[in-house]
């Protein structure tokens, strides 16, 4: 049985949110001025998140998160692009045609 679209993309990005490996990381300036010891829990917070629910995650892709560290809150979010990173990928749930960029911000940068 093929696995559904929705279904590919979701075991993606979860695969490239845990690791961190398979696409860009970009954290804002917000994160990177908070102390050291709190990014590091900000990236491991978005690294082992698992509260998805129809709010956050309408279309099942894992593609969102909110988290909460030291009384700040952080958002992630993950885009899929073509190769060139210049327009949204063709296909999403095809790793040879997209680049995944997962972008780590604080909630007031939104």
């Amino acid at each position: 049985m093929t696995e559904a679209p929705y279904d590919r993309i979701r075991t993606l990005n979860d695969r490239f949110r845990r690791s961190f490996s398979g696409g860009t990381v970009l954290v804002t300036p917000g994160i990177r001025a908070l102390p050291e010891d709190q990014q590091a829990e900000v990236l491991h917070a978005v690294r082992s998140f698992t509260a998805f629910d129809p709010g956050n995650d309408p279309y099942g892709e894992h593609d969102f998160g909110s988290v909460e560290i030291a009384g700040q809150r952080c958002f992630w979010k993950i885009d899929a692009y073509d190769l060139t990173l210049t327009e949204a990928s063709p296909d999403p749930a095809d790793p040879s045609v997209t680049r995944r960029v997962l972008t780590i911000m604080l909630a007031s940068e939104y």
